[in-house]
């Protein structure tokens, strides 16, 4: 029987398929974890092998005299020394080689800072509860997260000096510590651009729903296309992440499908500047499965 040889064609169509797909990985995945205990434990998101980052959220009252405050969403209450489990699923991720940060604000907005001074008393407090200083109850004990995440969603003023306080702070310690922030994809009048054009974050991971004038479509990116280069090209940071819900349940809108992320999407964000996807959140992706379903790799 006569063997048929390659048609060379065929072979550079192969060649070509095999090549982008090597290229259709999303990157580094971050998650937040904290508001849904339905998700399971911190661990548990952490045994996926799926993400690099985690957020955990929020610290979601501090400033302007107030006590601050966790809340975990039923996970656990720190007010009562409870969130120990959580502590030692920090250091359990973190030998893993996965950052764990601290995300500060969220929907709740109880939360403002009334000066500068009340701001450097919130980080004081940040890093002596989180980080690398001392306190006699701290929420996680002796875990040290990787740093913070700017959630902000209402007020302005004064995160600039956060920044510069927590950024003060970490230069006294040994560890590699993050400042990441998470804005609305609307690049003008930003609630966090006075804090972000600081040049102090290692991270920016730009919220991509909820905000349909810059969000992805398929049918018509160019709002997209348009914030990721201003945000991209206007504010110095090391990396800089798509946020996207994990499923049309997470978000009222954004939801962007696998296969519209991967061939549409990617290739518009491609680029030495371009870290990766970060999904809110852990409830939502244990549902729909959406991070194995981007995390393509040959």
């Amino acid at each position: 029987m006569r063997s048929k040889r390659a048609h060379p064609l065929g072979l550079f169509l192969l060649f070509s398929l095999i090549l982008w797909f090597s290229k259709s990985d999303a990157g580094s995945l971050g998650v937040y974890w904290g508001q849904n205990a339905g998700e399971g434990n911190l661990s548990r998101t952490c045994k996926t092998g799926l993400f690099r980052i985690v957020n955990i959220a929020f610290l979601s009252t501090f400033g302007n005299g107030s006590q601050p405050l966790m809340n975990l969403a039923g996970h656990c209450s720190p007010s009562s020394n409870g969130c120990q489990r959580v502590g030692r699923d920090i250091r359990y991720c973190q030998k893993r080689g996965i950052k764990v940060m601290l995300s500060i604000g969220g929907g709740s907005k109880n939360y403002s800072l009334s000066s500068q001074d009340d701001a450097r008393n919130v980080a004081d407090y940040i890093w002596n509860q989180f980080l690398g200083g001392k306190s006699k109850k701290r929420p996680f004990g002796r875990a040290i997260m990787d740093g913070v995440d700017f959630d902000i969603e209402g007020g302005e003023l004064h995160y600039a000096a956060l920044a510069y306080r927590l950024h003060d702070h970490y230069a006294t310690s040994n560890k590699k510590l993050y400042l990441n922030a998470s804005p609305h994809c609307q690049f003008q009048n930003n609630l966090l651009h006075g804090a972000l054009s600081t040049d102090l974050f290692d991270h920016v991971w730009v919220q991509f729903y909820n905000n349909p004038q810059c969000e992805f479509s398929s049918n018509d990116p160019s709002g997209f296309k348009s914030a990721w280069s201003q945000w991209t090209t206007s504010i110095n940071a090391a990396k800089f992440f798509v946020g996207l819900p994990a499923s049309h349940a997470a978000a009222r809108t954004g939801f962007v499908p696998p296969h519209a992320l991967i061939n549409q999407l990617l290739p518009i964000v491609r680029s030495p500047k371009y870290g990766g996807v970060v999904l809110w959140d852990s409830f939502h992706d244990l549902l729909s499965g959406y991070s194995r379903k981007i995390r393509i790799k040959v």
